[in-house]
């Protein structure tokens, strides 16, 4: 073990031992850094050295989750003492600035904090890079699509460049065919057409309203817009793209992107045996919800959590809380501190919380492989974030989606549309208590929910036999490694 710049004790990495090494790097929102850290455990399992690069706030965010000093504190410890064999002992753990301060709100302040990722982040990278490759032969990118310096970094220091895609091929299809939806009049003018889109390859139909949030607005100058649009020029000059989906659960789309690009779809990526991972991957303490479910009837309990990101208005919470109570329905409901504002950390309805006294609790965090797989659990409030879709789905647990921003409203297409899986409960600003009650009683209750639940063990059994040996996702992931090997002069 070395101590590296910023306190942080890292494996040896580097390509050591004649290895292939991949240098992974994480983007810092809590929905990218989960499937990442556990791409990088399977890289490293597969006989890759790999530099695993952080940013510094998140670091500091999680080793304060977990109560412990963020220096020196290394998330993949634990992980590397548990492993068979030494088989995490090439796993270094790297930090970079994201371009501002630790501790800066970057909840509260997202287009600054958008704005260094932009234009601040790639020159603390490329400092790290220029260290960490020893081999420019032997030595590969991996970085999230979303960043929008990966290929032209690559390119620069002679390395691949994998690009990770940490959604559903869907979306990343209708990304990299922005200009056809530009040149069509759905995108980028100040009255987009509201018919059906039918010319993305691989998309046979999609409506202007199942886009993605940022593809529905007119005002495409936002920081946002800038990094989808750079990011996407990127992905063009990848190497390759590896994608957090299942090749039967988007086959067409898969199939045009695969005319395009080397294009390799290896998921669900989730903890060893969903089930607590070994690395430390969140940024909020969680809460231990087991005793409180243990004591409730099987299938009676409705997950609520909104995810790690999007912010909801206080009306639409208040509509939410209100159709929860109605329903008279179990939940436990995750709500981060700063999911209205890090302004207003007490959003509730004055009264919800006794109201629902012993019935219902709310925490701030949890771990939602845990609570997903807990038999009380019978249906998911969900925002329809991609992680938290596969992993209901795993868990065969229906959903109720109410997407809020980017690739969920995509995201709900793909689940109550096109898979059956879930329904909707609403959309921003047009959510309400009634409606929202009366989805959940025929989802927790009704003959809805039998039909949903019979749909989610089906897709389950799908998500299986993908990462089976001889599964697609399994296949594609071999395909890969063998191909970066070759690359890399491997064995």
């Amino acid at each position: 073990m070395v101590q590296e710049a910023g306190g942080v004790a890292t494996g040896r990495g580097g390509g050591g031992g004649g290895k292939p090494h991949a240098v992974v790097v994480a983007y810092p929102l809590q929905g990218h850094i989960i499937p990442v850290v556990h791409l990088a455990l399977r890289l490293a399992a597969r006989g890759f050295a790999v530099t695993f690069v952080s940013t510094e706030d998140v670091h500091d965010q999680t080793a304060r989750a977990l109560g412990v000093d963020p220096d020196g504190y290394d998330v993949f410890a634990s992980a590397r003492a548990a492993s068979a064999a030494g088989e995490l002992d090439d796993v270094a753990y790297e930090l970079v600035s994201d371009g501002l301060p630790v501790g800066f709100d970057r909840s509260l302040r997202h287009d600054e904090f958008m704005g260094a990722l932009l234009h601040e982040m790639s020159a603390h990278v490329e400092q790290l890079l220029r260290r960490v490759v020893v081999d420019p032969d032997t030595t590969l990118l991996v970085a999230d699509t979303f960043f929008v310096w990966a290929a032209t970094l690559a390119r620069k220091l002679g390395i691949a460049c994998v690009s990770f895609w940490t959604e559903p091929a869907l979306i990343f299809n209708l990304y990299y065919h922005v200009d056809l939806l530009a040149q069509n009049g759905h995108f980028r003018c100040n009255e987009p057409r509201k018919d059906t889109i039918t010319y993305i390859p691989g998309v046979p139909a999609i409506e202007p309203c199942e886009l993605m949030s940022y593809l529905q607005e007119t005002d495409t100058t936002s920081v946002v817009h800038r990094i989808i649009f750079k990011s996407f020029e990127e992905a063009r000059g990848a190497d390759y793209i590896l994608c957090n989906t299942v090749e039967e659960l988007e086959p067409s789309t898969i199939a045009a992107l695969r005319a395009e690009k080397p294009f390799y779809a290896v998921g669900p990526i989730f903890p060893a045996g969903f089930a607590r991972s070994a690395v430390a991957t969140s940024m909020w303490a969680e809460s231990d919800c087991s005793r409180w479910l243990d004591a409730q009837p099987a299938g009676s309990v409705l997950y609520i959590s909104f995810g790690s990101y999007a912010h909801v208005t206080k009306q639409e919470l208040h509509e939410i809380a209100g159709g929860v109570l109605a329903s008279g329905a179990r939940f436990l409901w995750v709500l981060r501190p700063d999911i209205v504002s890090s302004d207003d950390p007490d959003p509730l309805p004055e009264g919800f919380l006794a109201a629902a006294a012993g019935r219902g609790i709310v925490v701030q965090w949890c771990c939602q492989v845990e609570v997903l797989t807990h038999a009380a659990v019978g249906g998911f409030l969900t925002h329809c974030g991609w992680n938290s879709i596969l992993e209901s789905v795993w868990a065969g647990v229906p959903m109720l989606c109410f997407p809020l921003l980017t690739d969920q409203l995509t995201n709900r297409r793909l689940v109550a549309r096109e898979w059956g899986a879930g329904v909707s409960v609403g959309d921003r600003g047009a959510v309400r208590a009634d409606e929202v009650r009366a989805r959940i009683e025929g989802v927790m209750g009704g003959e809805e929910g039998v039909k949903l639940r019979e749909q989610v063990r089906k897709l389950r059994g799908t998500l299986e036999a993908a990462v089976a040996p001889g599964g697609s996702s399994r296949r594609n992931f071999d395909e890969f490694v063998d191909e970066l090997k070759r690359r890399c002069g491997g064995h």
